[in-house]
């Protein structure tokens, strides 16, 4: 238990959401004076998503910090000796590396991306938008983390730095800020962001990076932003119900899996691109 009280206090999610509230209070005023309201229903169900998230997340980590020491405990502990700062650098990098594949496979793998669509099935875009998070999601994230321990960065650590990571996102989701000039060319910025949250078709399954942008530049998935962008999914759901939200995407893999014919195509209705089978003939 006083670990778990120890988490709570620690965890820098939790830690910021009095900084979620103000900057969202902030931005919904500002985009209040110009005509362009949060709605309220819109921001109830991102609302709804961020909180499940956090219960979620907090009886998860009890299992994910296990396996993350399992793995720690196995592994050749190559950080052991680094000083700090150097460590603190190495884990930022891979972080990130193991958030852009975990991002990118969950547009690319159905099964993932049900997780994943709750986050983009808002067609709003704003910093509530970011809290629109999946309870499900823990689950698929947790194998790309588990080798940052193996190779020797503490499970508190990893669990540190993904908490930050997921505070970086926090404000890149926002149409108020258009350029960041140089800074683009590194990071992952509100504009390149915009582009991810996009259902042009020239948008669609692009930028999936976390902090930095650099990992899209160089695996051939960043696309920047020139047209405006529409926001939300290529078939957008006609209801904010936050259950609907979480497990739409479940329910219709189950029903397109019983009703394709054979093993191989009721697989494929599970695990293939999402965006490969919305090309297919119904």
């Amino acid at each position: 238990m006083e670990q778990i009280i120890q988490y709570i206090k620690e965890e820098p999610t939790i830690l910021a959401i009095p900084f979620y509230l103000i900057t969202m209070g902030i931005e919904a005023f500002a985009l209040w004076r110009q005509h362009k309201p949060y709605g309220v229903a819109d921001t109830a169900a991102s609302l709804s998503g961020g909180v499940g998230s956090l219960i979620v997340r907090f009886f998860w980590n009890v299992f994910f910090i296990w396996l993350l020491t399992l793995c720690y405990n196995a592994g050749p502990k190559w950080f052991a000796s680094t000083q700090v700062w150097l460590t603190w650098l190495c884990l930022v990098i891979a972080d990130d590396f193991a958030f852009y594949w975990m991002h990118r496979l969950s547009h690319e793998i159905r099964l993932f991306w049900a997780t994943h669509v709750v986050h983009h099935s808002s067609q709003r875009y704003h910093l509530a938008t970011a809290l629109r998070q999946s309870w499900t999601a823990p689950i698929i994230e947790t194998p790309f983390w588990l080798p940052l321990a193996f190779a020797g960065f503490h499970p508190h650590l990893i669990l540190l730095q993904m908490s930050l990571n997921l505070i970086y996102q926090y404000w890149v989701h926002t149409e108020t800020i258009r350029s960041l000039g140089p800074f683009e060319y590194i990071l992952n910025t509100p504009s390149h962001h915009r582009v991810h949250h996009g259902s042009n078709p020239q948008y669609i399954d692009k930028n999936y990076g976390g902090i930095f942008i650099v990992w899209d530049r160089l695996f051939g998935t960043f696309e920047p932003e020139e047209e405006p962008v529409l926001y939300g999914l290529t078939k957008n759901l006609t209801t904010h119900n936050w259950f609907t939200i979480q497990v739409h995407e479940f329910a219709a893999i189950a029903r397109d899996a019983w009703k394709a014919s054979g093993v191989l195509k009721k697989l494929r209705q599970i695990f293939a691109s999402p965006t490969a089978l919305a090309k297919e003939p119904e």
